[in-house]
């Protein structure tokens, strides 16, 4: 996640302001939308889905940010409110769709090969069906992690959840990805 620090305290700064915090937010939303946008897809696999649920995510932001009281980067408050979007859109999808997690993990598979802007190879698509086999949680933390590259301590705040949690949750994650590798061979 390469986020250019200075930019974003001095967008948090011009925030504040109601006089420029309609510019300030834009460029905000410029800054953001990329990262974003894929930490949310990682997660829905849809170009669409992921699509609505950025626009939820600016759109909350955007109505609570008097309630950003700067005890975290804005960036961090970001993505945990897509975060939080994304979880909740999940649960939604399984108590309309479906039954079991794995009957999730399918309706997901089926979106992402059915997503026209999927380009991935065959490598790839058994990757993302390993991760899709991850509960919820562990799914977020492995691809904030590894995608990203986030560090445990910046995902304590995005997530509200010790790093000892993070790190476990991640161990067992790589642990479960691996084993799926396994039993594929």
């Amino acid at each position: 996640m390469n986020i250019n620090r200075e930019e974003l305290d001095k967008i948090t700064e011009l925030l504040r302001d109601e006089k420029s915090r309609t510019d300030a937010f834009s460029s905000l939303v410029r800054m953001m939308q990329k990262p974003l946008y894929w930490h949310i897809r990682k997660m829905v696999l849809n170009h669409d889905d992921a699509d609505d649920l950025l626009q939820n995510t600016f759109m909350k932001a955007w109505y609570a940010i008097d309630s950003f009281r700067g005890e975290s980067q804005i960036h961090t408050w970001l993505y945990r409110i897509a975060s939080n979007e994304t979880l909740t859109f999940l649960a939604a999808q399984r108590m309309k769709n479906v039954t079991s997690s794995l009957e999730m993990e399918e309706l997901l598979l089926s979106n992402l090969r059915a997503d026209t802007y999927f380009n991935g190879d065959e490598l790839q698509e058994k990757l993302q069906q390993a991760i899709l086999s991850l509960p919820e949680k562990q799914r977020l933390v492995f691809n904030i992690r590894y995608f990203d590259n986030v560090k445990y301590e910046d995902m304590e705040k995005m997530l509200n959840t010790s790093a000892g949690a993070l790190k476990a949750s991640y161990h067992h994650a790589v642990k479960k990805i691996e084993a799926f590798f396994k039993e594929e061979n």
